[in-house]
């Protein structure tokens, strides 16, 4: 007897606006157009009989029979996702999949992981790039984060920390910025964003008054490294990323740096963030972070 099942290639689409409260955020994270992704869960709805999704504001939340289905679907995906990364593992080794930020696996990770391979030689990486609003990235068992303001409050419970951050404002060496006391003045200042609170929290930490007359704004760190080496406007960094750039003069930081609050931590999102490959990640990742 063949098998009842709904349409599954619908199911993502409906797990991922669940858990997200939102079509737009679904369609971000699949890769999907928001028509796509609206056409999927409206196939799915048609084909149950009855609606899922009730209106909460600007989003969507599951009413009760979208919450009783989303349970099954989601222990379902769950258990789905960790059978097929078993099998891959079994098949290509003990690689360990790690979600970040792509100027921070540029800029940071990439040229240090010869130092990991030499401590760990049977350890491997594969590396996912993620954003600062996305939090689950294809099956990552870690993503490693800065910024955890948009992550559900349990996944930020189970944080676990690698050590600080401090961001700063860099420029061109060339680049005309006043300095004073209490102020920071500048032309154009260059904004990330998925990260609209790292100015104002700077401002707050380093005790200034920013005063810039235009704003730039990047999806990614990395383009607002490269933004401001071109002599754009002053860019807000962690230390670490320009490290290279600012011992050779390339850039400098007019104020210098301090610290945020958070931290950097990686985040677990799949059972192997208990496992001997991730504690070894994580302590290397300690130990090398400076």
């Amino acid at each position: 007897m063949p098998r009842r099942l709904p349409p599954l290639t619908a199911l993502r689409a409906f797990e991922a606006t669940a858990r997200l409260g939102s079509v737009t955020r679904a369609a971000e994270e699949l890769g999907r157009t928001h028509g796509a992704v609206s056409r999927q869960i409206q196939a799915l709805q048609e084909a149950a009989g009855l609606p899922l999704f009730e209106k909460a504001g600007t989003g969507l939340r599951l009413n009760a029979d979208g919450e009783a289905l989303h349970r099954s679907v989601a222990a379902a995906l769950d258990g789905l996702e960790a059978g097929w990364t078993a099998l891959r593992e079994a098949a290509g080794g003990p690689a360990l999949h790690v979600a970040c930020s792509a100027s921070f696996a540029m800029r940071w990770l990439v040229p240090r992981l010869p130092g990991l391979y030499r401590a760990h030689p049977t350890l491997r990486l594969r590396l996912s790039m993620t954003t600062a609003r996305a939090l689950r990235h294809e099956g990552a068992d870690l993503v490693i984060a800065w910024n955890r303001g948009h992550y559900p409050p349990g996944e930020q419970a189970r944080a676990i920390p690698l050590g600080t951050v401090a961001f700063g404002p860099v420029c061109a060496p060339d680049y005309v910025v006043e300095a004073g006391s209490g102020r920071l003045a500048a032309a154009t200042r260059i904004a990330h964003e998925h990260i609209d609170r790292a100015w104002t929290m700077w401002a707050e930490r380093a005790g200034r008054v920013l005063e810039c007359r235009d704003e730039l704004r990047f999806p990614h760190t990395h383009l607002c490294i490269e933004a401001a080496l071109a002599g754009l406007g002053l860019a807000l960094v962690e230390q670490r990323l320009v490290r290279e750039e600012l011992t050779t003069g390339r850039l400098r930081a007019p104020c210098g740096f301090v610290p945020f609050p958070e931290g950097l931590a990686a985040l677990p999102t799949s059972p192997r963030a208990a496992s001997p490959s991730v504690r070894a990640f994580l302590d290397w990742l300690r130990d090398t972070l400076d």
